[in-house]
């Protein structure tokens, strides 16, 4: 009979069904319990070899905590107190505790993190301590005596002879700001934070349009900037032989590194300059004669010096070392021969005479060669520099301008609102003529207008000056003009060109060092500037935006 079928031809209850004892079923549950229990037991067989490893490292860093020297322990006691010992028996005491939680987090953490949590718990613990010594001048007020020299000028009033120091500091802020014309820029916060929000709206496009180009956009201006003028100020040029009085002339050779000084101590003497120690190179000595000015001439070779009251001048010649005394230049019936120029290509020396007379004489014979007038008196004069034209300068405040080859008057022009010329001097670049006159004022015209019209504008009146005008120059490059009056001390000015706006750190505020100007100069290339005093020295500037001597 076939499985399935019962007896009497009736269907059975299907296929069998393969049968699973509950033995079998008890086994396997046992066997994942065990398999459960023994991984609980493996890992923390592991939790308790990392927390044993911790407790050995902990022990090593007590170890090392409390083998201290007694001199070390000492010097603890001295810094912090007798209460160091508890408080660093109560450190290691929570040093040495394990965190409850270390088991339950993973090994690596246990590391990483338990030395960080000590010292947070250790600085959360700290308790700051009252400071061992007080010093009580340390809570008193500095009082300051306001009647001494150099602090008198700051006081407001009598009752003001003893001011603190906070408010000593206020009254100096509030002299830096009147000096500086207000709040400088970067001291005010509010127009500050303006600035940038307008800067940022409108500069949104510039950006753009900046972002789309490549190229090298960081390069250095070549142009002088206004404002500030970058200089150090250096030993004297003289330093080596100061003059014994008044340094009448400060002038740079032409071509080398050299600086003359000459003055009314009957000497000329040669300098290196090289803005360190500056050494001396030679110095001669004019017996009786009290030098009024010297000039190099434009190779460099000689140099020219005239007296303060001697129709004679003299001749050094460098190359040869021989001094020349010219006594008379026939032609010329002047009584002093003092004020003088060289043409810058060597050429001709120009003699202001008495009575309004400019000689003209050969550089290379000495002998003259015409003579040239103006109306009333000759005060200054000037060569152009392609020594084809003369600047001359009268006292009635008038300006004549002369051809050179024909020794005619060009043209002439009134010096704006002068009362009485001092000094002249013209640009390198023959843009720009600068006439100072007794009032202080330096008008600053441009050639252009000078020789067409005859009541010029000037583009530019310096009115630094409160006393006369007395010496004019302008630096190389133009950029420059210095302006100065041997009337007042530290009575210098530099001008920024063409901004015409006068450099806010020089001469240095409230620092007497300058004194009487009676002569300046610049170098060949710009990199110094000198200016010679009433006492002898020939100050001495270096102008770094000029890399060049």
């Amino acid at each position: 009979m076939r499985p399935g079928l019962a007896r009497g031809g009736e269907a059975g209850p299907g296929p069998l069904k393969p049968s699973v004892s509950k033995t079998q079923m008890g086994g396997s549950r046992k066997k994942k319990k065990m398999a459960k229990q023994l991984q609980r037991l493996a890992e923390e067989e592991e939790a308790a070899a990392l927390e044993a490893e911790e407790a050995e490292r902990r022990g090593r860093h007590l170890q090392a905590l409390s083998g201290a020297t007694g001199a070390e322990r000492e010097l603890e006691e001295l810094l912090f107190g007798d209460c160091l010992a508890a408080e660093e028996g109560e450190l290691l005491q929570r040093l040495g505790g394990p965190p409850r939680h270390a088991a339950e987090e993973g090994g690596s953490l246990l590391r990483d993190s338990s030395d960080s949590e000590v010292e947070n718990e250790a600085k959360s613990t700290f308790v700051s301590k009252a400071p061992a010594w007080v010093d009580e001048d340390d809570e008193a007020e500095e009082k300051i005596d306001m009647t001494h020299r150099y602090r008198r000028d700051l006081m407001k009033s009598d009752a003001e002879k003893i001011l603190t120091k906070k408010k000593l500091k206020i009254r100096l802020e509030e002299q830096f700001q009147r000096a500086m014309g207000g709040v400088p820029a970067w001291a005010d916060r509010e127009n500050r934070k303006k600035s940038k929000r307008t800067r940022s709206d409108s500069g949104s496009d510039d950006d753009d349009d900046l972002l789309c180009r490549t190229g090298n956009f960081i390069s250095t201006s070549e142009s002088l900037p206004r404002g500030i003028l970058e200089m150090k100020s250096c030993l004297p040029a003289n330093q080596e032989r100061l003059a014994e009085g008044k340094l009448s002339t400060v002038q740079f050779h032409p071509s080398a590194q050299v600086v003359m000084t000459a003055g009314r101590d009957r000497s000329v003497s040669l300098f290196q300059v090289d803005g360190i120690r500056n050494p001396k190179i030679q110095s001669i000595y004019l017996e009786s004669f009290p030098i009024y000015k010297a000039r190099f001439s434009a190779d460099g070779e000689q140099v020219i010096a005239t007296g303060t009251h001697h129709k004679m001048f003299y001749v050094y010649d460098m190359m040869g070392g021989s001094i020349i005394p010219v006594h008379q230049v026939r032609g010329m019936e002047d009584k002093f021969v003092k004020n003088f120029e060289v043409s810058p290509d060597g050429s001709f020396m120009l003699l202001t005479g008495t009575s309004g007379y400019l000689h003209l004489l050969s550089m290379k014979t000495k002998e003259l060669i015409s003579s040239m007038k103006v109306n009333g008196r000759s005060t200054a004069s000037a060569f152009t520099s392609d020594s084809s034209k003369v600047y001359s300068y009268s006292k009635e405040g008038e300006v004549f301008i002369w051809d050179v080859r024909s020794r005619k008057c060009l043209h002439k022009f009134e010096d704006e609102g002068s009362l009485e010329g001092k000094c002249i001097a013209v640009s390198k670049n023959n843009q720009y003529v600068a006439c100072g006159s007794v009032s202080g004022v330096v008008n600053l015209y441009t050639t252009d207008a000078c020789l067409k019209e005859n009541n010029p504008k000037p583009v530019k009146a310096i009115m630094n000056l409160v006393t006369s005008a007395t010496s004019v120059t302008f630096n190389p490059t133009t950029e420059i003009l210095a302006v100065a009056s041997n009337e007042a001390d530290e009575a210098v000015k530099l001008i920024h060109i063409p901004s015409y706006t006068v450099f806010s750190n020089f001469p240095v505020f409230r620092r007497k060092q300058i004194y009487l100007t009676q002569s300046m100069d610049f170098s060949p290339r710009s990199g110094f500037f000198s200016i010679a005093n009433n006492k002898g020295k020939a100050l001495l500037y270096r102008l770094k935006h000029y890399s060049d001597f």
